[in-house]
């Protein structure tokens, strides 16, 4: 969910409405002027906020009203939490009891810089694993991992209905660790069902994000279509048949 969009309050009362609906997690997008591995929805809402004020410390505001109701994720890119300075971000994340960041443009090499910050203060960053990545690549990005592994559903941008087989990496990855793996990229009520075969969850974006672009709704619509929305993929994924 891209965060303060389009406030801060906003943001609060949607994430508490959509873990009333079933959110398990909840992964909170920085805005940022240039998210290279976001689709057009998500950029477009990122721009937006920014417009409309959105400030770094906004997380943070955010993060304290909702982290002991639901596990909390930033999800930000890699300049904007250098800028901050990591260990001041690391060590305020933690004070807040968010659970961990996901930084797409840091390459894995380069996050190993923060292991000991990361240690330090027990804060998570998460793996990316994609289809393109080899086995022997997968166990060295797998081999410190915890809480869950990111696995992009295809090559590209957020946002996209792309196909790709999967069977192949999901295998690589559980041959190396048991931690949870969730499938993002591409996801929504259309295809959570079948995305969800064979992965421990779903990291659902573009398909709410693109409500916050809707004009044409107020702000309680925007809520209860995402809510809804939530509430419907929740049941799709959970369900036997």
């Amino acid at each position: 969910m891209t965060a303060s969009l389009p406030n801060p309050n906003f943001t609060i009362d949607l994430v508490q409405s959509m873990a009333q609906a079933g959110l398990d997690i909840v992964e909170l997008g920085v805005p940022f002027s240039d998210p290279v591995a976001d689709g057009a929805v998500i950029e477009k809402a990122s721009l937006k906020a920014i417009k409309s004020g959105f400030k770094f410390e906004d997380i943070f505001d955010i993060s304290a009203q909702i982290s002991n109701q639901i596990d909390t994720y930033i999800m930000g890119y890699t300049n904007m939490f250098y800028k901050y300075g990591f260990e001041n971000y690391i060590k305020k994340a933690n004070s807040l009891k968010i659970k961990g960041s996901l930084i797409p443009d840091m390459p894995f090499e380069e996050s190993k810089l923060y292991q000991n910050i990361q240690k330090k203060y027990n804060h998570k960053f998460i793996d990316f694993v994609a289809p393109t990545d080899s086995k022997q690549r997968i166990k060295k990005l797998v081999s410190t991992t915890s809480n869950f592994v990111y696995l992009v559903a295809y090559a590209g941008i957020t946002g996209q209905a792309k196909q790709t087989n999967l069977s192949q990496t999901i295998k690589n990855i559980r041959d190396t660790t048991d931690t949870p793996i969730y499938l993002g990229f591409g996801v929504n009520e259309k295809n959570a069902k079948e995305k969800s075969q064979d992965v421990d969850g779903l990291i659902v974006g573009s398909a709410f994000v693109k409500h916050l672009l809707d004009d044409s709704l107020n702000f309680k619509e925007k809520l209860d279509i995402i809510t809804n929305k939530t509430k419907t993929i929740k049941e799709l994924i959970c369900s036997k048949d």
